[in-house]
């Protein structure tokens, strides 16, 4: 259990460490931070809200919506909507935002590999899924649509709303979209846990 805890801390605190980094990069961010980017500008960042408090904020809205789906939160869960947005204010305060492209685009390549180690790491800690991969999971358990259709369906939602909101949108956004797939299909193996017996 040790470990475990020990490689979900890490592998939100490198989560948010990533979206710190794609954030800086400035060349579009994954579909979710596409809508807290959307959400932080036209609402929250007005009213003096972080941008990581909003990552957590809609970590927790959207682990409400876990009830009528009947789904139940882990650890690993509930440490997801404290620490991810919160790792990812700490980055941005150190990463600076002025950066030269070159610099920014091996950022956004940084950030996108450091999003798929931190993913295998987080969920192969086996202590909860975080709340968006749970509402996936729920709305699959609860209509038994096929699972690359509900996430096909999220993601877009999420880009669309983020995106009117005024959420970057970019080469980044398709970049983490082609590449998050294979890179948590390498790491996810790599951090697995087995439970003993």
């Amino acid at each position: 259990m040790t470990r475990r805890l020990l490689q979900l801390f890490l592998g939100l605190g490198l989560y948010g460490l990533s979206i710190a980094m794609i954030v800086r990069a400035g060349l579009g961010l994954d579909p979710w931070d596409v809508l807290t980017q959307g959400v932080f500008e036209r609402f929250a960042g007005p009213a003096g809200i972080s941008f990581g408090m909003v990552v957590n904020l809609i970590g927790l809205a959207v682990l409400l919506l876990w009830l009528p789906l009947r789904q139940k939160p882990g650890v690993g869960t509930v440490a997801n909507v404290l620490v991810i947005g919160t790792v990812a204010n700490f980055g941005l305060d150190w990463i600076p935002s002025d950066l030269a492209l070159p610099l920014r685009a091996g950022l956004l390549v940084a950030g996108i590999v450091l999003n798929g180690v931190a993913t295998g790491a987080y969920v192969g800690a086996g202590l909860g899924p975080g709340p968006r991969d749970g509402l996936m999971t729920g709305i699959v358990a609860r209509t038994g649509w096929p699972v690359k259709w509900v996430r096909t369906a999220i993601e877009i939602t999420v880009v669309a709303v983020g995106w009117l909101l005024g959420g970057s949108v970019g080469l980044g956004t398709i970049l983490y979209a082609v590449a998050i797939g294979p890179l948590v299909h390498v790491f996810l193996p790599m951090f697995t846990i087995r439970k003993k017996g």
